[in-house]
């Protein structure tokens, strides 16, 4: 059974959190390798899996594994109460140092600017950069073939980037500019593939250990 959440007090946490982001770029350049982040839930059981890809190979240096039971219920735009200590624990587990952060799921593209890729970031303080799968809000202006920005409020929180037959999301974590956060996106993403590889290889990871808590 789940714990009862508390949705006013989780939003006051988002809105005090969004104000830590720092949205200017602190980036320790040259960029030579990346991790990525995913979660994968069985039941009350949850698999962080953290991936560290060098660039510009795109060959992964580093993966592990960590499983939790977490209680926290699955609640849309609130993902980050339930997904963050599985992926924090699995990001402590890597000894390799990264210079960025990438995390499957919204930063400033979420209805409080404070979604689980700017709780992490500010977290970790690290350079971090969300990339979700699903529009979760605002419309798309189209300013090239292959991208567009997501307006929210006249606001833009973010861009689509469409490297395939399906766009993804990129959105500020923390100590990113939205600019450099597409740029660094589209460097980690292979050719015709819908992720940055870094979140490729995490997902992949986060779905094996999922699968193996039910054998």
């Amino acid at each position: 059974m789940g714990v009862v959440f508390d949705y006013e007090r989780a939003k006051r946490a988002q809105v005090e959190l969004s104000k830590h982001v720092i949205e200017v770029d602190d980036i320790e350049y040259p960029v030579r390798y990346a991790a990525g982040v995913d979660v994968a839930f069985r039941g009350d059981l949850a698999v962080g899996a953290a991936v560290v890809v060098e660039y510009p190979s795109l060959r992964v240096v580093e993966e592990k594994v960590a499983t939790m039971e977490v209680k926290i219920p699955y609640v849309p735009t609130f993902l980050a109460f339930r997904e963050v200590p599985p992926a924090l624990r699995a990001l402590k587990l890597l000894s390799t140092e990264f210079q960025v952060l990438f995390v499957d799921g919204n930063g400033r593209l979420h209805p409080r600017k404070a979604g689980f890729a700017c709780h992490l970031g500010v977290l970790v303080d690290k350079p971090t950069i969300g990339v979700a799968k699903k529009l979760l809000l605002g419309e798309l202006r189209w300013v090239r073939e292959d991208e567009a920005e997501v307006v929210v409020g006249g606001e833009v929180l973010g861009c689509a980037v469409k490297l395939s037959r399906r766009p993804f999301y990129v959105s500020v974590g923390h100590k990113v500019t939205l600019q450099t956060a597409v740029r660094l996106a589209r460097a980690f993403t292979r050719p015709g593939s819908s992720l940055p590889e870094p979140l490729k290889r995490a997902h992949a990871l986060s779905a094996r250990g999922r699968r193996s808590l039910a054998q």
